[in-house]
């Protein structure tokens, strides 16, 4: 069950955060500078951008620190679903793919 629901939460956290992106490139192409500038245009969009930031600093090390210690492999993929969708992803994907592998080693 649990794995179910990490596995339907990483499904929603790539769709969810995109659906709003894919038309800001649309309508944007890839500006950088154009997509900071509106991530810190006022103090409460600043806050949700920083708590993103942070928490994503803090799932990259849990990966590399909870993945090593288990002996889990290519933990490069769960780095590289935070970095290109975000915490929203990344998070529930690691879980998943953990506890699948924590079921194989038991």
């Amino acid at each position: 069950m649990k794995k179910k629901i990490y596995l339907t939460l990483a499904v929603l956290g790539a769709f969810c955060p995109y659906y709003y992106f894919i038309p800001f490139v649309y309508e944007n192409g890839l500006d950088i500078d154009l997509f900071v500038d509106q991530l810190f245009v006022n103090k409460v969009s600043s806050f949700f951008g920083m708590d993103v930031i942070v928490s994503m600093l803090v799932l990259i090390a849990f990966v590399l620190f909870e993945g090593k210690r288990i002996g889990m492999r290519n933990l490069w993929v769960y780095i590289m679903a935070t970095l290109t969708v975000g915490v929203s992803f990344g998070l529930p994907l690691f879980l998943y793919i953990r506890e699948r592998y924590l079921q194989r080693m038991s």
